[in-house]
């Protein structure tokens, strides 16, 4: 996605006075030093859930969920690279799994999913008491290491051989998840992970200009998935060959 999906998701909530104007600015700047900088900074990452938990206290989640799919239609649906969109349906063509993995809400992540049609999502857990959130987390942002883990428990919930499954990424804080996989991609990569990408001879790919767009190719091996992560993450992972 271009952008911070928990950044649109703030836009909407401030749209829907959830907030005060003070605050989107802040998140306006957060955004702002993504895109120029390059990489999640992870102050700024830290300040956005503070604040999101602070804003979503007391609130349904029923109220969120709903929402969210509001806030999809008017600042996500058209911010999908249409790279990485063709990526997931190539995946899921081929009869593999597909799973959104973001450090976003959990709730966001499961309307990015299901309206992009894939198998499901991994995202942040926010507590919450009888439908309604406390304002505090449930473990830890799954950012970073707590990604790899959770895609690690994924697997072995689902049966899945990680070695012939493929990880996508933007970001340089996934690298985590990206070493778990047998077939690691660096998607529209910050300097860091482009960096670390080339030194381990793993797959670049770039959806920022048409030209670098073109076409895409999904692992050549035989009942391979695919994972990813980062401000575009997906994952597709297939079963086991038994």
């Amino acid at each position: 996605m271009q952008g911070a999906s928990i950044f649109h998701f703030g836009r909407g909530l401030y749209k829907r006075k959830f907030f005060e104007t003070r605050d989107l600015a802040r998140f306006a700047w957060q955004q702002a030093w993504f895109r120029l900088a390059g990489f999640e900074d992870p102050e700024h990452m830290q300040e956005a859930r503070d604040s999101a938990l602070s804003i979503v206290k007391g609130h349904r989640v029923a109220e969120l969920q709903s929402i969210g799919e509001e806030i999809y239609d008017e600042y996500m649906a058209e911010r999908i690279w249409p790279g990485t969109r063709a990526l997931a349906e190539a995946h899921l063509a081929a009869g593999q799994k597909v799973w959104l993995v973001t450090a976003a809400p959990v709730e966001i992540a499961n309307v990015i999913a299901r309206r992009l049609g894939l198998t499901g999502a991994l995202g942040t857990v926010a507590e919450s008491v009888d439908g309604v959130y406390t304002g505090k987390l449930v473990g830890e942002p799954l950012h970073g290491p707590a990604k790899a883990e959770a895609v690690r428990a994924l697997a072995a919930a689902e049966g899945l051989d990680l070695s012939r499954c493929a990880a996508y990424s933007d970001s340089h804080n996934d690298i985590p998840m990206l070493s778990l996989v047998g077939h690691p991609y660096a998607i529209n990569p910050d300097s860091k992970l482009r960096k670390h990408a080339r030194e381990l001879d793993w797959r670049l790919r770039d959806y920022r200009t048409a030209r670098r767009a073109a076409k895409v190719g999904i692992p050549a091996a035989a009942g391979v998935g695919a994972v990813a992560g980062g401000t575009a993450a997906a994952i597709a992972l297939h079963r086991r060959r038994r």
